[in-house]
């Protein structure tokens, strides 16, 4: 067994978490701390042009369902009950979320959103789901 216990883990240093996993509005002008940079709502932001986006993939089929999405509308009220149909939507995307966690274990990995609430969006759901958390 190493100095470093298994979950910590980078080519540059044995003291790094095992996923790196940002957040990010896509209208935030990218950084080099970005890593992947993997777009993760199913429409397109409103106003920005693709070439204006500076993402590496866009994993449409990662989002909530229009069902879910429409019925949340961004209402923070809702956020927890969102939370919890979201994840139970994501078992049925497990690929996805295997695909990113892959991209995480190589690299830092930016999930961008086009929402304007930071504290209650799609993106906070997958990161959460991508860590394992509950």
């Amino acid at each position: 067994m190493g100095l470093f216990p298994p979950q910590w883990r980078s080519p540059f240093s044995p003291v790094c978490e095992r996923f790196v996993v940002k957040i990010k509005r896509i209208y935030e002008p990218p950084s080099r701390s970005d890593g992947k940079r993997v777009y993760v709502d199913r429409l397109w932001p409103r106003g920005l042009r693709k070439e204006q986006a500076h993402f590496d993939e866009w994993i449409r089929d990662i989002s909530p369902s229009d069902e879910l999405r429409k019925w949340f509308g961004h209402d923070p009220s809702k956020w927890q009950e969102f939370r919890s149909r979201y994840k139970a939507e994501m078992k049925t995307r497990k690929d996805f979320i295997e695909k990113l966690r892959d991209y995480s274990e190589k690299g830092t990995v930016t999930l961008l959103y086009s929402a304007k609430d930071e504290e209650h969006n799609n993106a906070l759901v997958i990161k959460e789901v991508i860590e394992g958390k509950r």
